[in-house]
């Protein structure tokens, strides 16, 4: 019986942090280059309480009886697959086919992102909506010539 109740206890915490990404999925879904995550479950501790049979001439094997302790989260995951592209109407607005992500950097730190609303500063740097410098494949700042 108390072995039954951890079961569903494991369970309930497991759907709350699924309930948990499911809600920020919600919360991000117009934000730009949003990944959404999902919740990968694993089995706990399971105890075997008979073991496999072989089969006999009169009847086939038979598997071996397991009672599990519940399920845990076993990973959140981000799902890097791409989204529907959007004419926009500007020509600085990119979007990235399949895998990758923009290279960009904040001070000495380079970060990476899939959102590709682009702009020039006053320096005539690309920039991203944070300020944030786009950087190229030789890992510069991308800049326009004057």
């Amino acid at each position: 019986m108390i072995r039954s109740m951890y079961s569903g206890i494991s369970g309930m915490k497991g759907f709350q942090t699924k309930l948990d990404v499911v809600g920020n999925n919600i919360a991000n879904v117009n934000t730009h280059g949003f990944k959404k995550g999902r919740v990968m479950f694993q089995d706990m501790v399971s105890q075997q309480v008979q073991g496999p049979m072989a089969a006999t001439p009169n009847r086939g094997g038979v598997n071996s009886k397991q009672i599990g302790s519940g399920s845990m989260v076993g990973a959140i995951d981000t799902v890097h697959t791409g989204g529907g592209n959007q004419y926009t109407g500007r020509e600085l607005d990119l979007a990235i086919n399949g895998d990758g992500y923009f290279a960009v950097q904040i001070g000495d730190d380079t970060f990476y992102t899939r959102a590709g609303n682009i702009y020039f500063d006053n320096e005539g740097n690309v920039v991203n909506s944070s300020g944030a410098y786009l950087l190229g494949p030789d890992g510069n700042r991308l800049q326009i010539e004057p």
